[in-house]
């Protein structure tokens, strides 16, 4: 089986699954609008799309090995309890075609970050309690099976996490596990977010440039391994990607990519401090962040989940973002590509990459006219999840 990355057409927002050579899968974060849902809006059927994608159990329900939501915020996990199973496995409703998650991946100092500084919306409450409910199963049992599992990424505040080492990736850490198991077809190194700083207003920049969790994923094309390397972070911006160039730029490799997914979007606010709508072309591009978002390797691609990319003053997507992407990658022969453009603005399918022995290639689209048919406010509790 070829490792896999399709990015599924959720205007300004991510969903975006990694089938590895063993046949598991990571899907990240997830986007279901009400057009989506309803089959006389002219939105895709993402979630028909992705269930062509997964592969079923021995009852016949749809499931993926492991989920990560980057960071609780509506665009990247709207539609999460309408369309996936939370709660004991035994509580599955049956006839539901509800999705199964095998695994949770999620960062507890993410959803802290984000608790404190604006209300989380109901389907991340969701996610959160469910995070915490198989930490609870874990302390409780001394082990989780399948549908029970969690893994957490990065450390909690104040040793939270401290009695939790048996699933927990801390920052910089390479692993290659997924679903309890060890995977010989990937390695993925945690990059983000970093622990908690003393420094309150360190904290509180942390929070409003969108601290998400960010993964450096290599993939085995044809049983040999690092054939293409996927960066994906979220809604990361401009802080993050400094601070990640001020402590790696000694170790550039480790943000070395061939596949980018454009951060927040192909948001300005992931390479600049500026505004666009009100700075326009005198806006300026922070040096640091664009070394961390620059290290592209030959023929790499960097992927736009968004709108399609217009010449006006929006952000996002951002024109002036898609340029520099652009600069990036003119020197080692790159391509920018956005997934609400393509086949067409007016019908947008998943964009799908493959990795074989050569490396990364792009997959031509499957297209079909029965796929083409279409947050609250709650509490500001920090939300740990251990």
């Amino acid at each position: 089986m070829a490792a896999k990355v399709n990015f599924f057409p959720v205007e300004n927002g991510d969903m975006t699954l990694v089938k590895f050579e063993s046949g598991a899968n990571l899907l990240i974060d997830v986007r279901v609008t009400g057009a989506a849902d309803d089959p006389d809006a002219p939105a895709p059927d993402v979630i028909r799309l992705l269930k062509d994608r997964l592969p079923r159990d021995v009852e016949g329900r749809p499931y993926v090995t492991a989920f990560l939501l980057t960071h609780p915020h509506a665009d990247h996990c709207q539609g999460l309890e309408k369309h996936f199973h939370l709660g004991p496995p035994g509580d599955y409703p049956k006839g539901s075609d509800k999705i199964l998650i095998h695994e949770i991946w999620s960062s507890p100092m993410v959803f802290r970050r984000a608790s404190r500084h604006f209300s989380i919306c109901a389907d991340g409450v969701a996610f959160c309690r469910e995070a915490r409910r198989r930490v609870r199963f874990w302390r409780d049992n001394g082990y989780a099976g399948d549908r029970n599992r969690v893994l957490l990424l990065g450390e909690d505040e104040g040793g939270k996490t401290d009695d939790l080492g048996a699933i927990l990736i801390k920052v910089d850490e390479v692993f290659s596990r997924i679903n309890g198991g060890y995977d010989s077809s990937f390695n993925i190194r945690l990059l983000a977010p970093h622990p908690k700083s003393d420094d309150e207003t360190l904290e509180d920049m942390r929070a409003h440039n969108r601290s998400s969790t960010i993964l450096g994923i290599s993939l085995s094309g044809d049983g040999i391994p690092d054939r293409a390397r996927f960066l994906t972070g979220g809604d990361a911006e401009v802080l993050v990607w400094e601070s990640l160039w001020q402590r790696h730029a000694h170790r550039a490799d480790w943000l070395a990519y061939d596949l980018l997914q454009a951060p927040h979007h192909c948001s300005w606010h992931s390479l600049s401090w500026d505004s666009w709508s009100r700075k326009g072309e005198d806006a300026k591009v922070s040096a640091d962040a664009r070394s961390a978002l620059g290290q592209a390797r030959a023929g790499a691609v960097i992927v736009a989940s968004s709108r399609p990319v217009k010449d006006d003053a929006n952000d996002p997507p951002c024109i002036r973002a898609k340029r520099e992407y652009q600069a990036i990658l003119r020197p080692v022969g790159g391509t920018f590509r956005c997934v609400g453009e393509e086949p067409s603005e007016r019908s947008p399918g998943v964009m799908e990459f493959e990795v074989t022995r050569d490396g990364l290639r792009p997959v031509r689209r499957r297209m079909s006219a029965s796929i083409v048919t279409g947050g609250g406010a709650i509490g500001r509790e920090p939300l740990g999840h251990g």
